[in-house]
């Protein structure tokens, strides 16, 4: 039987395996289904979109109800509701957090205070997923990584669509399944539309513009769209796999 829990650490890595390496990674606040509790590492699937791995058990508590997200790109914890007071931690943007009370520019949570400019009601959700991966500008990227202190190219487009209360699952090949039938070979690019290729996936900015995370780059980053794409081929990549318009961009 499965066991609710929510992760505990600002950020945790989900394993392959225990000690393995990283597919993808949980943030505060995310709730999962314990599978297995092997002592000292359990067996875990993500709530949000199904992805399974092995974190720490540690990394984990009883599950609770969150009501706030961090909205800002980033945003610290502190021990009193005083800028000038300790820093406890560091949240990314998609953290959840349970607010028990104001006081005044900060909001009480069950892991401190954070600064009330930051934080959103789980129910209030922003329109636009490209103006959401726009806050990730200059991340650096990391490979599997799913936060604003490391992202990889499909973690971009998860929490672009995640914050904007779209289901988009975890790897740039089941994002490529998700998203509608691909346009027709020739189809101009748009604003909000997504490009695949084999392993990769990018935003349309605007169509001579893209934004992703891209290790050539190692950081998220507008690029121009058609020397990019000759880049990409030019390094063996090949061409564009899929050009798709997710459904929140049809109008």
């Amino acid at each position: 039987m499965n066991t609710p829990a929510h992760v505990i650490m600002p950020i945790v890595d989900l394993l392959r395996a225990p000690d393995g390496p990283r597919d993808r990674q949980l943030l505060l606040g995310d709730r999962v289904q314990i599978r297995q509790d092997m002592g000292g590492w359990c067996h875990v699937q993500a709530d949000k979109d199904g992805y399974a791995g092995y974190v720490p058990t540690a990394s984990l508590g009883p599950a609770r109800q969150a009501t706030h997200w961090i909205s800002a790109p980033s945003t610290h914890v502190y021990s009193a509701p005083d800028l000038k007071s300790p820093d406890q931690m560091a949240l990314s943007f998609g953290s959840r957090v349970s607010v028990l009370s104001r006081a005044g520019d900060f909001a009480q949570t069950t892991n401190g205070f954070v600064p009330c400019v930051h934080i959103t009601p789980l129910a209030t959700r922003p329109g636009d997923p490209l103006d959401v991966a726009a806050l990730f500008l200059g991340t650096p990227y990391l490979w599997g990584g799913n936060s604003r202190f490391g992202i990889d190219c499909s973690g971009l487009v998860q929490a672009a669509y995640l914050a904007c209360g779209h289901p988009c699952p975890g790897d740039a090949s089941q994002q490529e399944n998700a998203f509608g039938p691909p346009l027709p070979p020739g189809t101009a690019p748009r604003r909000g539309d997504l490009l695949f290729w084999k392993g990769h996936v990018a935003m349309v900015s605007d169509p001579d513009t893209l934004l992703h995370a891209t290790a050539f780059h190692m950081a998220v980053c507008h690029e121009p769209l058609r020397p990019t794409l000759e880049r990409i081929r030019a390094h063996g990549d090949g061409k564009v796999t899929s050009h798709l318009r997710p459904q929140s961009n049809l109008a």
